[in-house]
């Protein structure tokens, strides 16, 4: 029988280079995993892509973070026509959960502004995930997100997902730049894809990855 893996336990896997997934959203196992090569998103170095710089003029989407961690976890494990399984099974969003109320583990997260409501009373908020009443007229629609740990100087991110276009690449770049105002020196992708190549994504082997997570764990940041 598998180990009841704790907060605790998977906090000092990050530590030691390690992260869990699960074969599909379903399964009842979790597999440690320890890459070879590992992706990491230069902090420095992260390219913004042209189309997406036009899209942050705009400033389309409301961000916040924090506000509903376990909605983003959730849209991140849901199927998707170009994946339709997911490693984020009902385990892993449960044990993130708990490290998110004990204040390691963080959500950023696009929100459409909906049309005011009509008078008459006050518009309900999806803002905070458990559906609180707005103090404004204005609701708002979670539309892309990502979440991740945050340990030392390391943020390790995990998943990201868009119900409407730009919206996951948009709170990347916000994650970026909180991650570099707070003073974080790493920012772990775990592998590298096709999506994170136009960011900059680098491929670097574990020595080098763990030299980088060991000098990160060291560093304390502002608050995320």
């Amino acid at each position: 029988m598998q180990e009841k893996i704790t907060p605790e336990m998977l906090l000092n896997a990050y530590a030691s280079g390690y992260f869990p997934m699960a074969e599909t959203r379903n399964a009842q196992e979790l597999y440690w995993f320890y890459p070879e090569v590992r992706g990491i998103l230069p902090l420095d170095g992260f390219h913004v892509p042209r189309s997406l710089e036009k899209l942050l003029r705009k400033h389309p989407f409301t961000i916040r973070k924090n506000t509903a961690f376990e909605q983003v976890m959730r849209a991140c494990a849901a199927p998707r026509p170009e994946r339709p399984e997911s490693w984020i099974n009902e385990e892993i969003i449960t044990l993130y959960t708990q490290l998110h109320h004990m204040g390691y583990a963080h959500s950023v997260e696009a929100w459409r502004e909906e049309p005011a409501a009509p008078a008459g009373g006050p518009a309900l908020s999806h803002a905070s995930g458990e559906g609180q009443q707005a103090r404004s007229r204005s609701a708002y629609t979670l539309v892309g997100g990502l979440y991740g740990v945050a340990l030392g100087g390391a943020f390790f991110g995990e998943s990201m997902f868009s119900h409407e276009s730009g919206a996951s690449k948009v709170a990347l770049v916000h994650l970026v730049q909180r991650l570099k105002h707070a003073g974080y020196t790493l920012l772990d992708a775990q592998y590298s894809n096709p999506h994170l190549v136009q960011f900059g994504v680098q491929e670097i082997p574990r020595k080098a990855y763990l030299q980088k997570l060991r000098a990160a764990l060291q560093v304390m940041p502002k608050e995320f």
